[in-house]
């Protein structure tokens, strides 16, 4: 049997962020309390204000670090593809299958990308250059959008348009953002096999 962690435990953010995570996709946003928040992290409700003053600090900051991630995740396809001298469409196959290996161990905190960013606050922040917490995540989203809809430019360049791009590019996203909704480790399909069948798709479709 685990040893239960002691209330003078020192909790990590990340380990917080879980927490919350799965607490915000279990409940929904606004039903998850602090008092959730801090029982899911075996701790007090004090020990969790001393790393966050509010549940809108600590949605921001899950979602602050999430979509950093996903930028990341993007950048770090592009450099390999660059490294190992990649085609355009073996390019975009690659940021396919990453971006699915990171929404299956980050399946809660996507959740929350997905259904919460409404939540957070639309007034300007000085702190954050004068945008709003809200307005910031969702100019990453449309960053991670648009980088995708550029790799989809690039790699089918005949099926793509002014007219189409942006249809297109949302099919994509329609196929791979609600694997959460279905897709269950250690049923018959793996996140890592549904890319592949993602990439066949896309295949047939486009090429």
């Amino acid at each position: 049997m685990a040893r239960p962690k002691s209330a003078t435990h020192e909790l990590k953010r990340d380990e917080i962020l879980d927490a919350a995570a799965r607490c915000f996709a279990e409940r929904s946003y606004p039903a998850a309390s602090m008092n959730d928040i801090a029982a899911a992290c075996g701790t007090s409700k004090a020990r969790l204000y001393h790393y966050y003053t509010a549940k809108d600090a600590l949605l921001f900051d899950l979602l602050d670090r999430y979509t950093q991630r996903l930028l990341l995740l993007v950048a770090q396809v592009e450099a390999a593809a660059q490294r190992r001298r990649l085609d355009d469409r073996a390019a975009l196959h690659e940021l396919i299958r990453s971006f699915l290996a990171e929404y299956e161990h980050s399946a809660t905190r996507h959740v929350a990308l997905l259904n919460d960013v409404k939540f957070l606050s639309d007034a300007p922040d000085e702190a954050l250059g004068g945008v709003s917490p809200r307005e910031l995540i969702l100019n990453r989203q449309r960053d991670i959008v648009a980088a995708v809809t550029r790799a989809l430019r690039r790699a089918y360049p005949q099926a793509l348009d002014e007219r189409n791009e942006a249809a297109r590019t949302m099919m994509l996203f329609g196929m791979i953002n609600w694997t959460f909704t279905w897709l269950r480790p250690g049923g018959p399909m793996s996140y890592a096999d549904f890319a592949e069948e993602v990439i066949a798709l896309l295949e047939r479709g486009m090429a």
